[in-house]
């Protein structure tokens, strides 16, 4: 089964985390002096990516990049399916779901999800290749 969504657009590609949310972030609002020290930050922030590879035939990959390496380090690779608008990982060995997410967003460049048991836990992605 290919994982697609919507009006075709494939989960298949190379995604890279552009921010991550937890519950206690989401409950609240970043300052402007926040908002300002975060922006002043981010130059050193992008010397490091989590990217996240969904491939063919249910397989994937995820993992550290660092700036100027060919290779992530510490990749995992993972099992993965998608039914309906749900993202599943599934557990290489036993064949039984690990985690569920909610697919809120997928298009061409941006894929957003959420924890199917929290609702307030996101992340987005930008892809990549």
């Amino acid at each position: 089964m290919l994982p697609l969504l919507g009006q075709g657009q494939s989960l298949m590609g190379t995604w890279q985390l552009t921010e991550d949310k937890t519950c206690f972030q989401s409950q609240f609002e970043e300052s402007e002096t926040e908002k300002e020290l975060s922006s002043a930050m981010g130059a050193s922030r992008n010397a490091v990516a989590k990217l996240i590879r969904f491939g063919e035939k249910g397989k994937g990959e995820e993992g550290i990049f660092s700036q100027g390496k060919r290779k992530g380090s510490s990749m995992n690779e993972f099992r993965y399916q998608v039914k309906g608008n749900e993202l599943q990982f599934i557990d290489r060995k036993s064949g039984m779901i690990t985690s569920r997410f909610i697919i809120d967003e997928l298009t061409g460049t941006t894929l957003r999800f959420h924890n199917a048991m929290r609702d307030c836990e996101v992340k987005t992605f930008v892809k990549v290749k």
